[in-house]
């Protein structure tokens, strides 16, 4: 087994792990039990009887022998583990590896293909990030890499196209850039959110050797990070309402949709737009006017 073998293996048993240490023993609708416990959650022994399992065999999974579960295990974790969709759906990728590897399979055709080449923006779609105006919207690729944005959005956030290509990311802005800690309402909660969201893509990329730069360095930087990075959450970025504090604008309340360009499953298109007649709705154009005015003469 090689290096990025046991990482899979890994992701799989922290995975387990962590969701069994969230449950409390009410939660799953079992006693409390006597005396302390020692670890935090449930024990393995409530999971393997609340999923219909041998205890030995609960101890293999959360160990990463994940190599023949079946998916009616899989779903009986699911449920023992009270996980929602969006878990459900990672622990079954995180599984694929070692279940697709004992069917006899080579691992290189088993796994998502790696992760290589540049993602590039089609002309069609920056043409539309242009025509959206007070808009602001920006386009997303791998590991949260802002690819493109209109001047709305880097009025919004920061201009990310003056940065060094390997700054253009929305998870470096939020836990590199003071300014973002700032400019959320709520910063830790949007900050969560996209390390949850980062968790989820590293389930469907575990190869991706910019995943694991960009995970390290942020675990060496920011204690926030860390802590959420260890915790395992995972999050599907999809729609909802985000809270801002502009320095020039003041208040936004701005909703959020993101959209998947058919042409590359690893690009999102991000929309921000307020409700119409809102205060938000008009600090978004006088936001916008802000960033088509011509700079001050020196």
């Amino acid at each position: 087994m090689d290096e990025a073998e046991d990482r899979v293996n890994g992701e799989f048993s922290a995975f387990l792990r962590s969701r069994r240490a969230r449950l409390a023993p009410r939660d799953a609708g079992l006693p409390a039990g006597l005396g302390p416990r020692r670890v935090p959650g449930l024990r393995r022994e409530e999971v393997a009887r609340l999923a219909g399992v041998s205890v030995d065999y609960y101890v293999r999974l959360e160990r990463g022998r994940a190599a023949h579960v079946s998916d009616a295990v899989l779903d009986a974790l699911a449920r023992a583990l009270r996980l929602d969709g969006t878990e459900r759906a990672h622990l079954c990728t995180l599984a694929v590896p070692a279940r697709r590897r004992s069917a006899g399979v080579p691992p290189g055709a088993t796994e998502p293909p790696p992760v290589g080449s540049a993602q590039r923006v089609r002309p069609g779609l920056l043409r539309l990030l242009d025509t959206l105006g007070d808009t602001p919207a920006l386009v997303l690729g791998r590991r949260y890499d802002v690819l493109a944005s209109n001047r709305a959005a880097r009025a919004l956030y920061t201009d990310f196209e003056a940065l060094p290509v390997r700054e253009r990311n929305m998870v470096r802005f939020l836990f590199l850039d003071e300014a973002a800690r700032t400019l959320y309402a709520d910063w830790p909660a949007a900050a969560r959110s996209t390390v949850a969201g980062l968790r989820l893509y590293a389930g469907r990329h575990p190869r991706d050797p910019g995943l694991a730069e960009l995970a390290g360095e942020l675990c060496d930087r920011d204690a926030d990070f860390r802590r959420w990075w260890g915790e395992h959450d995972v999050h599907e970025r999809c729609h909802g309402v985000k809270r801002y504090r502009h320095p020039l604008v003041g208040e936004l309340v701005l909703g959020y949709e993101a959209l998947a360009p058919t042409a590359d499953a690893d690009q999102v298109l991000g929309t921000h737009t307020a409700e119409p007649g809102s205060p938000s709705e008009g600090a978004l154009r006088r936001l916008a006017a802000l960033a088509a005015a011509p700079p001050p003469l020196s």
